[in-house]
């Protein structure tokens, strides 16, 4: 009986105190002074005339490469199509508040875990719906294609599979740039194994738990509702797939097609395959990550360092039946 109740305080005062370091990581993060500076060259481009065009490149000199000639950029300003994309964006993205104050949490979240990280200044721009390079992020800049998130029905996005159009939403944008974000934090795999490339993608997906915690697990792997609920009540079943096909250890690149590239769908070669998500491998290293950090409690940057073989066999990871 002593023994139970020690237990039980022990479980109470360790809730409590995630709870507390939760909160204090919170407070800290908001005190951060993050100095966020927006350039809207979306609409400066929109309202230039062919006069105004050397001011515009004096200013955005990397938005105007050298090999182009001022006239390819003057028949743009007056180009019927551009001047749809850049109405249909003004449209959408009139009050660009919300997007600007979630940047700049996400910005002191990336502060906070990474001390030595420079918040870039933000640009927007019309990409001619280059959604493969819908954002950009370098040391100093973070480029941002707004016409790559009017909404997966927009009539721009009807020529598009409609899995990558789903993702081309503005609910997205914050993901995006942490998915961007990621890719320079996170140390690529050191070999090629399935299990390694799942644990890679479940850490970008875990820096976001950390980085946008106010954003839902939909937001974060770009999954529907409903894929996100699919996914969760399969979890079980796609990991018994992949451990009795002995899949974890396995090189075999298309490995990489079938479960973790952007897809309509995963490829088990089985029935269910047309009502499974896309990138469930992903998912599931997400679920590897989440264990392991539940159960070591380290910080984010040193977690992120660690081979995926030592994160897997230290998380204890088991779906839920």
């Amino acid at each position: 009986m002593y023994r139970t109740l020690l237990s039980l305080l022990a479980l109470i005062c360790f809730m409590h105190s995630c709870k507390t370091d939760k909160a204090h990581v919170k407070q800290e993060v908001q005190e951060i002074p993050v100095d966020l500076v927006v350039h809207r060259f979306d609409r400066e481009f929109a309202a230039a005339s062919a006069g105004e065009l050397p001011t515009l490149k004096a200013k955005y000199p990397y938005l105007f490469p050298v090999q182009y000639t001022d006239s390819v950029w003057i028949a743009k300003m007056s180009d019927t199509l551009q001047r749809e994309l850049l109405s249909e964006v003004d449209l959408a993205f009139r009050n660009f508040e919300p997007i600007e104050e979630e940047l700049e949490l996400f910005f002191k979240h990336a502060v906070y875990y990474f001390p030595g990280f420079t918040v870039p200044q933000v640009v927007t721009v019309i990409s001619d719906v280059d959604y493969a390079n819908r954002v950009i992020l370098t040391d100093s800049l973070l480029l941002l294609g707004l016409d790559n998130y009017l909404g997966e029905e927009h009539r721009f996005y009807g020529g598009i599979d409609r899995y990558i159009a789903e993702s081309l939403d503005k609910e997205y944008l914050v993901s995006d740039v942490a998915a961007a974000f990621a890719k320079r934090v996170v140390p690529r795999p050191r070999d090629r194994s399935f299990l390694s490339r799942m644990v890679y993608y479940g850490k970008e997906l875990y820096l976001k738990d950390r980085m946008m915690p106010m954003s839902s697990d939909e937001e974060k792997i770009g999954y529907s509702s409903e894929e996100m609920e699919w996914a969760r009540a399969n979890e079980e079943q796609i990991w018994r797939y992949f451990i009795e096909r002995e899949l974890l250890y396995s090189t075999d690149p298309k490995l990489g097609p079938r479960f973790l590239d952007p897809a309509p769908f995963s490829k088990f070669r089985l029935e269910l395959d047309n009502e499974s998500p896309g990138r469930l491998g992903r998912y599931i290293g997400w679920q590897i990550v989440r264990a392991f950090m539940e159960k070591e409690k380290l910080d984010l940057q040193t977690m992120l360092s660690l081979p995926g073989e030592q994160i897997f066999k230290e998380s204890n990871y088991k779906p839920k039946k």
